[in-house]
């Protein structure tokens, strides 16, 4: 299965940079599955159901969230009706939708893909995300059940994404750190055959601070005193994100390339 994983989804410049680019890449790379991280996709906080739809139609096939899951707050009542948009599965007992979803892809090869919050440096404390996902991996054997499962590990700390990593190794065709915006340079397959990458990054301006702009953070940095909101930083984004390739015998990772298209960042292409 080839599948396209791509970073959280920075205002306007993000969404504009997957409208634009990931139709030509569905066809270009043959991808048969394609999840993005939306939960920035609005202002940079949160995701609207009319920005939803918008990343739905330009080829993703699965959304998932964040600890921002719900600061736009249409999507408390619109998250059940769109089995397509995955919160994470420790974010609250009472919160609607799901944190995990199975998807049949056409031929009836299966994929599921979950979320979880981690717990350090995080602004509120969330349930364990390591018991939390081992009912989903326990359900779903791959090479069994399913022919991959993806799971995205949104947090703070790469020691906890690292964890993560290594708890689903050749339990999970691949877990893929999102949150810190930043994409990091060690995609590798684990020993037990599960791809990893610790951070995405985002599809966003990386002439920012984030993903905002730059005027503002560097304004409370040096003088510790607020003047104005953030504000996404405008200009051209880069889409940035993981390609991963897996064996549908096993569900194991055969091979995994960062993603780095536009903007700011060098190209680069599986």
């Amino acid at each position: 299965m080839r599948i396209l994983f791509l970073g959280d989804v920075m205002g306007r410049p993000g969404r504009s940079a997957v409208a634009e680019r990931l139709p030509k890449l569905r066809a270009d790379w043959g991808l048969d599955f394609v999840i993005v991280n939306g939960e920035n996709a609005s202002s940079g906080a949160g995701l609207t159901p009319d920005h939803a739809r918008a990343l739905l139609a330009a080829g993703a096939d699965c959304l998932t969230l964040g600890d921002h899951a719900f600061d736009q707050k249409d999507m408390l009542g619109q998250i059940d009706g769109e089995p397509r948009i995955v919160r994470p599965l420790n974010f609250s007992k009472v919160a609607p939708g799901k944190g995990w979803r199975l998807f049949t892809l056409a031929g009836g090869r299966k994929i599921v893909v979950a979320q979880v919050l981690g717990q350090v440096f995080m602004k509120r404390p969330f349930d364990d995300p390591f018991s939390a996902i081992e009912p989903v991996l326990k359900a779903h054997p791959l090479g069994g059940a399913v022919q991959a499962l993806v799971v995205d590990m949104h947090c703070e700390a790469t020691s906890e994404k690292m964890a993560m990593g290594h708890w689903c190794d050749g339990r999970a065709s691949a877990v893929i750190g999102t949150h810190t915006h930043v994409p990091t340079a060690d995609a590798m397959i684990l020993s037990g055959g599960t791809a990893y990458l610790t951070d995405a990054g985002m599809c966003g301006v990386y002439d920012s601070v984030i993903g905002m702009d730059k005027v503002e953070p560097m304004r409370r940095f040096v003088t510790g005193m607020p003047k104005d909101r953030f504000s996404p930083a405008s200009g051209e984004a880069t889409l940035a994100g993981l390609y991963v390739e897996t064996d549908d015998r096993t569900g194991k990772a055969l091979r995994v390339a960062p993603v780095r298209q536009g903007g700011l960042l060098a190209e680069a292409a599986p």
